[in-house]
Order: structure tokens, then sequence, then C-alpha cells
């Protein structure tokens, strides 16, 4: 062959492989072939119908790619992820699963360094992007197609080496139920005056915005499907969790997170979330990206956002400005405001560059989330053996022998298995040895195992640092400060200080006495309150064949009209603001305005009078006490943070056990106090002895009032009511100063919410 017909030939290969790449890139769908839209555009929602079909139609037209339906949602709707790789790695998913077990746990090649490396030099990087957990969030779903495409679609050398080096696991969203309410709602008032509004309803049946609060209680469907078909099946050692936050701060907030960080935290995962965080922010800054914040606003206290934590992967939770919802918004400069941590108008080593304000969109924010998205996936490729090293070093660490004088293990009763089935749920191994205290043995975790430090910080109380700013203000944690399952739940955990014998299971039965069925009605504002779905979602969970409770909602035109179809209303938590007056006129359309208002409280007093039961929670307590005029006062009311901050905290009660609604409690119980009222009655108590009744009270002594968390000013509620019930007419006023079911998890409060109901 001659140079020429070598040449010509050469040519001819490369047109060949420039033709069959461009007639596959074709075949590949771009979002809007199958949506309607780019991703970004203004004004635009997809249903999660047509979400699920774009990632079917690319699963379709591409080997790189192996997307799946792994269970429903509460309300019926498909839940999904989609796998993303090379072929050739999609070939052997099972192979690169095993690897990453191997690695998360140690003992299963004996921690031994040349397996270990060998298994190192193999593996993958494992990165899971979850998205769309708040649903008003729409950003991170619109992404989600945005970076399967270019993932699917690209051949430059970075993607390549990207899906080379790594694993994508992609859930396009975490609560696609919401994708829908959210959108129906937006389509309805485009073009109003309501554009842009949030919906007048949760956006998850139970929970709102309170989804990713269930990290380590798995309450949710969602929840239980994303842990136990991706987090415990991959073990993944990098979590990107998409969201985004109010309009007017940074652009985007990446860690490292703000102080302080929940102690069970391995020192790797620090180093891991901080090392990537800083690198993205660097990154973007570096490609022109302005408004970037980190370690700000957000900590890393709370195991209810952060299960990754605890199972060997960093959660790379990035927060993108919103707009609104969909439709552009404008934001002057002057109008810009800072958090925790920084100002943002002001340049500093943790915010840089300072955006100057103006239009603000959706593109805005896909364009900063895709990038975002890309340069954590970048970072994940480039130091894949780094990552997987790390992750080896935690597994390590978590499995080795106690030492003496640490803690070894915990030991509770084999009868509780509401904690056993939450910790088993987070791969906690769970062993049975001999019980002190009866015939049946006792649950015993062992400490030294992968996940060992997922069981202590649940089984430990918590100590939050008292932190304070320069002026003597609390500093607030971002969420809640308690997280200690066994006092949520009135457990009985003893620590163990040494190696305990294994005895073999006993097999037992619990058996249904007898069927009650009972009904009520739940106040449902037009504000959505998420402790109203809570509260739902606690009397469906405890809804069984032994106890059948149906209850209705109860809305604000149907106390204005007196409507009430039950002996029984439950006002869950909320500020008697909001119920009192609910949305402003010309905010929202004037069917969700205007609240109770005092005709519907005069109504309700006039329930009770007749022989009704009002149940008030909480905030809602404080509107009880204004609308009914009742003799008792909120000594919480007025109290400045520097003279007074509980935020999210166990504290103790003690009971009256003589009270009906006191049946099967102890004489000493716990109070979940998170912005709660406790009660001082103001008259006196001789002269209405048959008028009220105090069921539940905090300690006297200010140092036994903290169980778990934070208390500053504790000292204000010594000796005062956090449960009392009052005698209206013919029925009953009942105010807990706290709430008995908080997030499905105060177990331990429970019998007082239900025995309102009973009696």
């Amino acid at each position: 062959m001659n140079k020429f017909t070598f040449s010509a030939s050469l040519r001819l290969c490369a047109f060949l492989l420039f033709f069959a790449f461009t007639v596959f890139a074709q075949n590949i769908p771009a979002p809007k072939d199958v949506i309607g839209f780019t991703p970004g555009d203004d004004r635009k929602l997809a249903s999660w119908t047509s979400i699920v079909d774009y990632f079917k139609k690319l699963d379709a037209a591409s080997d790189r790619i192996q997307f799946q339906e792994i269970g429903k949602t509460t309300m019926g709707a498909p839940f999904v992820y989609a796998t993303i790789s090379t072929p050739e790695n999609l070939k052997n998913l099972e192979k690169y699963k095993e690897i990453n077990a191997k690695l998360a746990d140690p003992r299963l090649i004996k921690s031994n360094q040349k397996l270990a490396d060998d298994l190192i030099r193999q593996g993958k990087t494992i990165v899971l992007i979850t998205c769309g957990i708040h649903s008003t969030e729409v950003g991170s779903t619109l992404s989600s197609m945005l970076i399967a495409e270019k993932l699917v679609k690209a051949e430059d050398a970075e993607t390549k080496k990207i899906l080379e080096n790594t694993i994508i696991l992609l859930v396009p969203s975490l609560n696609p139920d919401g994708v829908d309410i959210v959108k129906n709602w937006y389509d309805k008032t485009l073009g109003t005056p309501y554009e842009g509004t949030t919906p007048p309803e949760l956006y998850h049946k139970y929970t709102g915005h309170d989804n990713n609060r269930d990290w380590y209680a798995f309450t949710q469907v969602e929840t239980q499907l994303t842990v136990d078909k991706i987090h415990n099946v991959w073990h993944p050692q990098i979590v990107h969790d998409i969201h985004q936050q109010g309009a007017n701060g940074a652009r985007l907030f990446l860690p490292p997170y703000m102080q302080p960080v929940e102690p069970n935290v391995p020192k790797e995962i620090v180093e891991g979330y901080t090392e990537l965080g800083s690198a993205i922010a660097e990154d973007l800054r570096g490609k022109g990206f302005a408004g970037i914040t980190t370690d700000s606003t957000y900590d890393a206290w709370t195991p209810a956002r952060a299960y990754s934590h605890y199972h060997g992967g960093v959660r790379i939770l990035s927060e993108t400005a919103s707009a609104k919802i969909a439709s552009p918004t404008n934001i002057k400069f002057e109008n810009l405001r800072g958090d925790l941590g920084y100002d943002a108008k002001k340049e500093s080593p943790n915010f840089r560059p300072v955006w100057k304000g103006g239009e603000w969109r959706i593109g805005d924010i896909t364009n900063y989330m895709t990038t975002a998205a890309f340069s954590l996936m970048k970072h994940a490729s480039d130091n894949r053996r780094k990552w997987l090293t790390r992750f080896y070093a935690i597994g390590k660490e978590a499995v080795r022998p106690r030492r003496k004088g640490e803690i070894w293990g915990f030991k509770f009763a084999g009868t509780e298995f509401d904690l056993k089935n939450i910790l088993q749920r987070g791969g906690v191994e769970i062993d049975l040895t001999e019980s002190t205290n009866g015939p049946l043995p006792d649950f015993y975790v062992n400490l030294a195992q992968p996940y060992g430090n997922f069981a202590k910080a649940l089984l430990e109380k918590q100590t939050y640092p008292n932190l304070k700013d320069e002026n003597g203000n609390p500093i607030p944690p971002y969420d809640v400060t308690a997280h200690t399952l066994p006092l949520l739940m009135d457990v009985k955990v003893t620590p163990v200080f040494s190696v305990l014998k294994k005895v073999p299971p006993i097999n037992g039965l619990r058996v249904c006495p007898k069927t009650e069925n009972f009904s009520l009605e739940i106040y449902k504002s037009s504000i959505a309150s998420m402790d109203e779905g809570w509260t739902r979602w606690v009397i469906d969970d405890r809804s069984s064949a032994c106890l059948r409770y149906k209850y209705d909602s109860l809305t604000d035109s149907e106390i204005k009209s007196n409507g009430f179809s039950s002996k029984t209303i439950i006002f869950p938590d909320q500020s008697p603001n909001q119920m009192l007056n609910g949305y402003a006129k010309g905010t929202m359309p004037d069917e969700y305005t205007g609240g109770i208002g005092k005709d519907g409280a005069a109504n309700l007093r006039k329930f009770a009078e007749a022989g009704g039961t009002l149940v008030f929670l909480n905030r809602a307590s404080d509107f009880a006490i204004r609308e009914f005029n009742l003799p008792v006062r909120d000594v919480t009311e007025g109290l400045s943070r520097k003279d007074f901050y509980i935020p999210g905290s166990i504290l103790q009660t003690e009971i009256d056990t003589t009270h009906p609604l006191a049946q099967n409690m102890p004489k000493e119980s716990i109070a979940w106090f998170e912005d709660s009222p406790a009660f001082e009655i103001q008259t006196d108590p001789l002269a209405l002895v048959n008028n009220f009744k105090i069921i539940a009270t905090y300690p006297k002594d200010p140092k036994n009032i903290l169980l778990s968390g934070w208390a500053f000013g504790a000292e204000k509620l010594a000796g005062k009511a956090a449960l009392v019930e009052f005698t209206i007419g013919k029925g009953k006023v009942i105010l807990f100063g706290f709430r008995p079911q908080y997030r499905g998890q105060s177990t331990a409060t429970f019998p007082l919410f239900f025995n309102t109901i009973k009696n």
C-alpha cells in the first residue's frame, strides 16, 4: 500500500468513526425531545411521568446507563434511579458492589492490607447524586436530566475519564409525589398574581420539608427505599445532595460545614467533605461563578440529614439560591443578606466573589447545579484511589477491637423491636445476650462493626456545645440538638465495657387482645403545617387490627361554618397567628386566606362547652390560651434568646399517673421541646380545683431538666407545667407544651397523645 492509499484509508476510517458517533449522538434523546422544553427554561416544569419517560428513553438509547424502578412512593408513583458508567463497568456491577462491600467491612478480608490494596486498585469511586427531596426546589430534578444527558452523550476526555473511574448513581427525585404537587400548583397559578408561590399543601403527603430529617428514623417509604436499595447496596464514598436555599443570600453553599460536627462522625469524613467541597468551590470560582460560600449556615450535627456520614461516605450538601419556583426574580444588591458565617455584600475568605445582584432565573440555578455536579464527579474520578483508601480506613477503624476504658457496646431489652428495627435498617448488627432482668434475652450492639458509630450516635445522649456570638446570643443549630432514641422511645439502654456472651434467638408472639375504634378530626390550616402531616402519619402508622383510628381533616372554612363531625379535634403545632389569620389577603387566592378568624375561634369554644375535646400541640396551645382566655400563662413568651433558648432538645417531665391521659405512662417521662410553651396557672389553684388538672410538669431542680441536647435558661421551666387539661362547660381543652408525636420518633409520649383520643 502506498502512502497516498494509506492516508486515504485513515481519512476514510476517521470519517466513518465520526459518522458513527454522529448517528449515535443523534439517537440519544435530549430532554426537550421528551418533556417538551430544555431544563432551565423559564416557567417550565416537567411532570414526574415525563421525567421517568426521559430516563427510560436514555436507557433504551445508550449502553452507558441502566435505569430501574425500585419501589413505589407514598402515593404510588414509581421510585427510580439510574446507574451511569462505561458499558464495561455496567456489565460488572456485581463485581464492584462486592469490592465496595469488602472495603466497607474489612472483616471480610480480615483487614489484610495487601488484599485491600488490590481491591482499591480494581474499585471505582461510587458517587450517589440525590435530587429533589424538597419539591419546591425544582432545579435539581430538572438538572438530573441535564447531568444524565451529558454523561451518556459526551465524548470529551474528561467525561470519559469520569465514566471509567466512577459509577454514578443518580436519583432524579427523592420525593416524586412532590414533583407533581408543585408542578400542578405552579401551572395553575402561572400568569396570575400568585405565580411562583408555594403550594397550600405539604409537598410530601406526610412530612413536607421534614422528609430530609428522616435519615435515622426511616419512617417514610422514600427513605426506606433509598437506604435499603441504594445506600446499603452500594456504600457510596460520596453523596451529593442537591438543594436550594433562599433567594437573597449566597448563590451557592458548599462544605465544609460550620461547627459543631457530631462527635461520632469520623475524622476522615470531615477531611473528605472539607477537601471536596473546597475543591468544587474553587473550581466554580475559577469558571466565573460568583456568590459562593463555604463554612457557613449549615452544620454537621444531626444524623437526621446525613446518613452517609455514619456509613463511610461524605455528604456534599449544595444549596443554590432559589428563584420563584421556575419564574425569574430580580434581586437588588442592597437587599442581599448574609447568614451565619458570611455577609452577602462583603468578600471574605469563605465567601467570594461577591454577586452583584440582578436577575436570577431557573437557568442560573441549573447552571450552578450541573457545573458543581461535574466538578464533584471530576474530583471523584481524578482521586479515585484516595477516595477508596479513605473509605477503607474508615471501615478499618470502625471494626477494630475496643480498647480498655472505651465503650464496647450497648444492650437493651429484647422486647424493644422499634429501636432494634431502626438500628438494623441502618446496617447495625445486633446480637442476643443473657438478660439480667427477665427470662427473655437482651439485644446487644457491639460497637466494633462497620456502622457502630451510627448506633453510638443514636444510643448515647447528646451534649450540644454552648455556642454564643460576640454579643452573647446563642448561635442556633441548623436543625435540632438531640437525637437520643432511647429517651425518645422510653428504652433503657446500658453501656457495656466488655464482651458479652451471645445466646440463640427466642421467638415471641405479640397478641391483639381486642379491637377498638376511634374517630377524630385534625385541623388542616391553609398554611401547610409539617406537624399536621406528622400527626396524620403517626395515626396511620399506629392504626392496626387492634386500634383503628378514623380521622377527617378540618379546614378553616369548616370551623367558621360549625362543620364539626366528631367529638375530638387535634390542632398540630403551628403559630397562633398562622392559625388565626392564615395567608394575608392578596398573597394567595381568596379561598386560602383568613385563617380560623375570631368567629371560628368562638365556634371552637362553643364546641368545647357543648362537650367536645380540643387538643392543642406545642405552639398551638398559645392560640387556645389567647382565644379562650384561659387562666394560664406561657412563661416562655417574650423571653429573649439571651435569657432562654432550647432549640430541639429532650427534657425531663414528671407525670401524674393517676390521670386518665397518663394511662400506661411512667412517673418520669420526656418532652420534645422546640419553640415550645410552658404553663403557669394564673389563679388560685384551690378555687379552680375542678376546672383544670396538671398532668405533666418539669422538675423543680433546674439541673434535672435537660436530658439531651442544649437548654440555655432551663431554670425558667423549673416546676412549670408541660401538659394541662382544662374543663370548659361540658368539654375539655388539653394543652401540650411539647410535640408528643415529634417526627414519628417520640414513642415515649405516644400514649399521652393517643389517650387524648381514647378518653
